[in-house]
């Protein structure tokens, strides 16, 4: 496990984030950046996805459309027109998605259907029935960013899990993860209590513990999307916009 930071110093600087190394392929042939890239891939392609639904395509095109879409950025084909200003990965996803809807999407099916394009595998029925529980009073753009921000709490959710099971604590990860997001006063620390076999002060240790971890490896989620100079605590602040719908 990382050295553990309090949620009040400074932001921690990732100078090898996702998001840099990917650029880097931009300008030499870096096999990290391959392998960031199609992590990339698999790790966000949802809210791409549901994107994509917003705008009225079917199942079907938003499937082809999105694997295309990924086929086209493998290849290293658009990472030219990455902004390194701005240096956010869900600004240049979301820019490049549209992009390829509008002016490439007609000519790379054509060619899509005449085979040789490799596939980016992703669950399609898993990604339905995740769109038909989303609210579809949202417009795409709206849509995409709550999506992004759900998918990077994910994946905070799963290594959170995955560091209690590397110190042999599942159970303890699955006695506490509803503690997450409660509000401190909604918390029945006699009830996690009895759950650990602890008593409650031990509880109310376990759950400060387990919620600062929590805002750690959030912090570090974001901070892979982000070049070395983007501003981690306004993108925070985005994505929690964007989750509570406003």
């Amino acid at each position: 496990m990382s050295r553990q930071t309090s949620s009040s110093e400074a932001p921690r600087v990732f100078p090898q984030t996702r998001w840099s190394l990917v650029l880097a392929a931009t300008r030499k042939d870096a096999p990290e950046s391959a392998a960031a890239l199609a992590a990339i891939c698999r790790a966000y392609w949802y809210p791409l996805y549901a994107y994509v639904r917003r705008c009225g395509q079917s199942p079907h095109d938003a499937q082809d459309l999105t694997q295309e879409f990924f086929c086209r950025l493998l290849q290293k084909n658009w990472l030219d027109s990455a902004d390194r200003e701005k240096g956010r990965l869900r600004t240049f996803l979301i820019v490049a998605l549209k992009n390829f809807m509008t002016n490439e999407w007609r000519r790379a099916s054509a060619q899509r259907r005449g085979g040789g394009q490799s596939r980016v595998p992703f669950d399609t029925e898993f990604a339905e029935s995740r769109y038909a529980a989303d609210s579809h009073s949202l417009a795409a753009d709206e849509t995409f960013d709550r999506q992004w921000a759900i998918t990077l709490l994910d994946l905070t959710v799963n290594r959170l899990r995955d560091e209690f099971a590397a110190a042999g604590k599942p159970d303890h990860f699955e006695a506490l993860k509803n503690c997450l997001l409660a509000a401190h006063g909604a918390i029945d620390y006699a009830a996690v209590a009895a759950r650990l076999g602890s008593n409650e002060g031990a509880a109310r240790v376990a759950v400060h513990r387990l919620r600062r971890r929590f805002r750690e490896i959030y912090r570090e989620e974001i901070s892979q999307t982000l070049s070395d100079k983007a501003d981690l605590d306004g993108e925070l602040r985005h994505l929690a916009a964007a989750l509570a719908g406003q």
